[in-house]
């Protein structure tokens, strides 16, 4: 069987990270099941903007070989565990944490029950995982030697987006990617309707058998050419811009790096706060039609303070929404030319590593091309709108008030019919493993089974869950106070102080003894300079 010619239109690191992956799973083992080209244009700046991952990421890199030590140094990496929200419930200083790792207490796991009879007391999170405690202690993820600290912390990194595609593009061609710097001028296509070559700025045609689409909200090929509808989605998300301000370590270094992203509500949108081995990063992921750029930039100017007084903000306008179909014909759109939500669960590039593990499941060099497209495009859009469910979460719960932006984010038409569904089924009981599972209609069909009409459901197929599970949901449900009222009236209101279980307790007093602070973790391991405090 001959390779087929896989051509990649766009480099960041959507365009390079499939570009690798795709060589180091298809490519392998003596077998060569595509020869993989990528086109980049020299007069399109990347974005670059995302610097936070989730930790799928972690299969992304042993996927492609990428030692994690070598990965940290080349992309002034940092270890993630957790996000931090700030005034996200009522906008007074309170906080909550979603944490990527989970205890559970046996079998039968009691744990979240066990706090929703308690009287609150302590955080959720804080009863349910060492990482948020050990995240404000700002300690690493990881031991100088062999682990031996129980079960091993579940982490994701923050790093620098422009340095990790340029890793990639370093990694990929070295493996015999060709990389073509050019710029593409027009899309010739064939007699069957699908894309026979592109022609470029310097006069070349590339010729691909199929055609990857990483040419961002351009979407060069899927929507200039091809036509593939936008599906709009800012009546449930209503951020549309960013501005992004990087502040080095050489002009302030707070005398810590902390081992998790921060996410601090204001007036409309919120604010991140992302650190590197050289510098803290801050972004205002804001509603343009209730803030204007100036004061959105003022905002986030008070936030920081005055050490960002020196550096320009970056602006950085987005849309939320996705294709109708990623995948049409030989062209598979990949990164922001698919779709994109806001960066609030850092799943930009999730949506990127998952669209090219599925490309390898899926990779149309035998059986039906339709058929691949068919459970490929069900696949994304499923992970799409769960996505967009669980960011609507965080909005739709605030009892916030004290602006436009919030009353309207918590008015009940903001919230997606599926998030609504859940919330009003859970105010019957918890929500549980069973709420994330729906199997009995499998996802390769395109309808419902006759099983199904038999007993009076005539649903299209979907599929599990795959990305945000009943932990995820329970850190923001109970962190955005859910079921307070519920809790009451099931269980009373004269109810026990909340309880941390003995082995997360235990696990903490040990910590200090075991893990190092995050930064003396990466300069002794990393070579992450020994910057002066202040």
């Amino acid at each position: 069987m001959n390779p087929k010619r896989v051509l990649i239109v766009g480099g960041g690191s959507s365009g390079w990270m499939t570009a690798a992956y795709l060589d180091a799973v298809l490519n392998r083992d003596g077998r060569k099941r595509a020869e993989i080209s990528l086109i980049e244009s020299p007069d399109v700046p990347r974005i670059g903007v995302g610097e936070a991952t989730i930790p799928s990421i972690n299969h992304i890199l042993a996927a492609i070989g990428i030692d994690e030590f070598e990965f940290l140094k080349r992309v002034d990496g940092t270890y993630k565990q957790a996000i931090q929200y700030v005034n996200w419930l009522d906008g007074q200083g309170e906080s909550y944490y979603h944490a990527f790792g989970r205890y559970r207490g046996g079998p039968v796991d009691s744990t979240s029950l066990d706090w929703l009879m308690s009287n609150r007391s302590l955080p959720f999170s804080e009863t349910i995982s060492a990482q948020p405690v050990m995240c404000d202690a700002c300690l690493a993820p990881k031991m100088m030697g062999p682990w031996d600290f129980g079960t091993q912390l579940t982490y994701a990194f923050h790093m620098n987006a422009l340095k990790f595609a340029d890793y990639l593009c370093e990694i990929a061609t070295s493996r015999g990617v060709q990389h073509h710097v050019d710029h593409v001028v027009a899309i010739e296509m064939a007699d069957n309707g699908d894309i026979a070559a592109v022609k470029t700025k310097s006069g070349a045609r590339i010729e691909a058998d199929i055609f990857i689409d990483c040419t961002g909200f351009a979407g060069l090929l899927i929507e200039k050419k091809l036509g593939v509808e936008w599906v709009d989605c800012s009546q449930w998300l209503l951020c549309d811009r960013a501005l992004a301000i990087q502040v080095p370590y050489e002009h302030n270094y707070p005398g810590y790096v902390r081992p998790n992203t921060i996410a601090t509500a204001v007036s409309a949108g919120w604010i991140w706060e992302i650190p590197l081995q050289n510098r803290r990063a801050w972004g205002y992921v804001h509603a343009g039609d209730y803030i204007s750029k100036d004061d959105a930039e003022k905002e986030l100017r008070a936030h920081i303070g005055s050490l960002a007084d020196d550096f320009e903000a970056r602006y950085v306008p987005f849309k939320v929404g996705y294709r109708s179909k990623s995948w049409v014909r030989n062209c598979i759109a990949i990164g922001l030319s698919a779709g994109f939500i806001e960066p609030l669960e850092s799943t930009g590039l999730y949506l990127s590593d998952l669209a090219a593990v599925m490309l390898t499941e899926h990779f149309p060099d035998r059986g039906d091309r339709d058929a691949l497209a068919f459970r490929y495009n069900r696949i994304i859009s499923n992970r799409f709108h769960e996505i967009l469910d669980f960011i609507n979460l965080h909005y739709c719960l605030t009892r916030r008030k004290d602006n436009e932006f919030w009353l309207e984010v918590g008015k009940p038409e903001r919230m997606t019919d599926r998030l609504r569904v859940k919330l009003e089924f859970w105010r019957n009981k918890p929500p549980s493993p069973t709420d994330f599972e729906d199997q009995w209609f499998p996802g390769q069909a395109g309808t419902s089974l006759p099983s199904a009409g038999l007993s009076g459901d005539h649903r299209s197929p979907i599929d599990t869950g795959g990305v945000f599970s009943l932990s995820s949901y329970e850190a923001i449900l109970y962190g955005m106070d859910f079921l307070k009222d519920e809790c009451d009236q099931w269980f009373g209101t004269n109810r026990p102080a909340s309880q941390v279980p003995k082995r997360i307790a235990d696990r903490l007093k040990i910590a200090p003894q075991k893990l190092l602070p995050h930064d003396v973790w990466l300069r002794r391991v990393i070579g992450m300079p020994d910057y002066k405090t202040g």
